[in-house]
């Protein structure tokens, strides 16, 4: 990732589990003080008994349509098949679909199995994925859709509407963190106008810090900070974004759904401006 100038004495601080050392240190290269305090956690793969159960479940019948959401969830539940013995049965039977992509993340992932993929979604959303689904004809379908940290019933429901068995493989299931006291100081921190930025790589991190927010009573003091823009939000993509802006909080994403590009985002945004 090149470095950039423009983000000293900015602070920012960051929601994500994955990838944070990555993210932080870019940041801070580019002269950002960043506080980390995680919003979610993940379920270890191997110890996942649901992840299993819905792995037994493709496994059990023929498969018609597989969705791809996430490469690194897609790499993950081949990841976790191969610890209980099953990798190689479960690309077969994905072999024998139509695999239904997410972008070049998701194919990427696909093609490292020796899969390919019939359809890959252009702007890299799930809502043009689901509606490449749909448009294929799904009626009396059996299809596998590999979630990533949450469900998608927005999306999934509309397939079993039109008519098909869906069956829900979720890779990464996010819950809140063991210890919410970092998450709770950097509500604090927010509310009390000590950070120039918050910046989100997931929508359950957004949303869950405002669960958080919640439960460490000052719900509604956040939400009014970040509704007035105090504090500049800055998600990797609009599906990120959709709890905040459900709740009318003003956010900004960079162009590009990646992490480099919302470093350069936050620093196009905040860079000389006074915040």
């Amino acid at each position: 990732m090149a470095e950039l100038t423009g983000l000293t004495g900015v602070t920012i601080g960051i929601t994500a589990e994955r990838r944070a050392e990555e993210f932080a240190a870019a940041l801070e290269r580019n002269g950002a003080a960043v506080r980390h305090a995680p919003t979610i956690r993940i379920v270890p793969l191997p110890d996942d008994t649901q992840l299993r159960a819905a792995t037994d479940d493709v496994l059990a019948e023929p498969v018609d349509l597989t969705a791809v959401t996430t490469g690194a969830g897609f790499r993950g539940w081949v990841d976790a098949a191969e610890g209980w013995g099953l990798r190689e049965e479960l690309i077969e039977a994905l072999d024998g679909s139509r695999v239904f992509t997410r972008g070049p993340k998701a194919t990427g992932a696909v093609r490292g199995v020796r899969l390919r993929e019939a359809w890959s979604a252009p702007t890299e959303s799930n809502a043009e994925l689901f509606r490449g689904l749909l448009a294929d004809g799904v009626s009396g379908a059996r299809i596998a859709v590999q979630l990533h940290g949450s469900a998608l019933p927005e999306f999934t429901k509309p397939l079993q509407d039109a008519g098909a068995r869906v069956v829900e493989v979720q890779p990464y299931r996010w819950l809140s963190p063991v210890d919410p006291g970092p998450a709770y100081r950097m509500i604090d921190e927010v509310i009390d106008g000590g950070l120039t930025a918050l910046a989100f790589t997931s929508a359950p991190a957004a949303a869950n810090l405002l669960n958080l927010a919640r439960e460490h009573g000052r719900f509604d003091e956040l939400l009014t900070v970040l509704r007035d823009g105090k504090v500049l939000c800055a998600c990797v993509g609009p599906i990120t974004a959709a709890p905040l802006a459900e709740l009318g909080v003003p956010t900004a994403e960079p162009e590009r759904q990646r992490l480099g590009a919302l470093v350069k985002l936050l620093v196009a945004e905040l860079g000389g401006s006074g915040r």
